[in-house]
């Protein structure tokens, strides 16, 4: 029929047995007791074996939650014109990522800076995503770029047309510390999420966002914080960590050291539930499959984060701070899931062996909302175990 749904979950039951590694997500617990999985309907029911329709034989390969970048610029479909790129969200897939945050559609040729024409691209690109998921992936699309001539009754109709978050204040007019701290305190009247650019302009019309910028806004997420690509000092990066309120977000089309320096503040301050990670992508310096996971090899590598923790990094922790469903193994969660090892030929006997040397993982299937919608992946090296059907 043309009007049935485009992407539904997988129907029935799905058990996934012989894990060699269970990832949860969780920073409070993010290794589980467990080598089983049951899926119904698309979503877990349990991290035990029970009766199933199908089974998975994960080979002794780790489960992990599917990787969710919480800073991307989609436009429409799985294209974007600052690359002339086609396939890169399917790429990203294939890259272990599962979900998609959009901080603003900014890279749409010729983009309207109206209030109407701003609520109408977000609007417009919500809901195609809602219609069309590349590989199956969770784009939450729609986030308008604020600019000084939106008042507030522009806010209160973007809420009503059901946009849940704004994009990076910072990409239009609105930038400086009373003018974003204005459109932040409107935004946290109506329950609307707020995100803010941080560090010197990323393209044309953006602005240079400090420190005290941030602070003055308090926005929910301090994107970027290690720059897009360009950092704020490191001094300001440790201020923000300790006197910011929103979560802390670095990104892989940023500043690397920066991230260090932004890890070794998170955890100073006992706030590595608020560490958070995206790619930043697409972007001048490009696209990149494996950006979420090249960023939690980071963590673990250089900057010396058990992997299980890197990880959460990228998925419940954006989960609990940006309110999804997805992104933890737990029961009643979506069935969003990697299957990964240590690539081929990588030291170590397990995938978090290997990225605490600096590997990434090989991923060997992706799935999502119970739905195998990789095999082996494309991106990636090759995983030295993967599941089997």
């Amino acid at each position: 029929m043309a009007d049935a749904p485009k992407d539904t979950p997988e129907q029935g039951r799905t058990l996934i047995r012989n894990i060699g590694l269970l990832l949860t997500g969780d920073l409070d617990s993010p290794i589980a007791d467990s080598d089983c999985l049951v899926i119904e309907d698309g979503v877990i029911v349990g991290l035990e074996a029970g009766d199933a329709d199908r089974v998975i034989d994960a080979s002794g390969c780790a489960v992990a939650p599917g990787l969710i970048d919480g800073h991307c610029h989609p436009v429409f479909g799985d294209w974007t014109p600052r690359q002339s790129q086609i396939g890169w969200i399917e790429m990203n897939v294939n890259g272990g990522v599962t979900s998609f945050i959009s901080a603003g559609e900014v890279h749409l040729p010729g983009r309207p800076k109206d209030a109407e024409g701003v609520k109408a691209l977000a609007m417009v690109a919500q809901r195609c995503y809602s219609n069309f998921r590349p590989s199956g992936a969770k784009v939450l699309a729609g986030a308008p770029v604020p600019e000084l001539d939106f008042n507030r009754d522009f806010y209160v109709a973007v809420k009503a047309a059901g946009i849940r978050h704004i994009g990076e204040i910072g990409l239009g007019t609105v930038a400086k510390g009373p003018d974003a701290a204005r459109v932040t305190g409107w935004c946290r009247e109506l329950g609307i999420e707020t995100i803010m650019h941080t560090g010197g302009p990323s393209i044309a019309g953006s602005h240079d966002v400090r420190a005290a910028d941030v602070l003055e806004a308090q926005p929910d997420v301090v994107s970027h914080i290690n720059g897009g690509p360009t950092s704020i000092s490191q001094d300001e990066i440790r201020e923000l960590c300790r006197h910011a309120k929103g979560a802390l977000e670095a990104v892989h089309n940023g500043n690397e050291k920066s991230v260090i320096v932004t890890l070794e503040g998170a955890l100073a301050e006992g706030r590595l539930a608020d560490f958070l990670i995206g790619t930043d992508a697409p972007a001048g310096s490009g696209v990149q499959p494996n950006g979420m996971l090249r960023m939690a090899t980071l963590l673990a590598s250089i900057g010396g984060l058990p992997a299980e923790q890197a990880w959460c990094c990228g998925t419940g922790n954006v989960a609990k701070r940006r309110d999804l469903a997805q992104g933890i193994v737990a029961s009643g969660r979506p069935a969003d899931l990697v299957f990964m090892d240590r690539p081929e030929g990588s030291d170590g006997k397990n995938v978090l062996e290997g990225m605490a040397v600096g590997n990434i993982p090989g991923v060997g299937a992706v799935m999502i909302d119970g739905k195998m919608r990789t095999g082996r992946s494309r991106s990636t090296p090759p995983a030295a175990r993967v599941p089997v059907l």
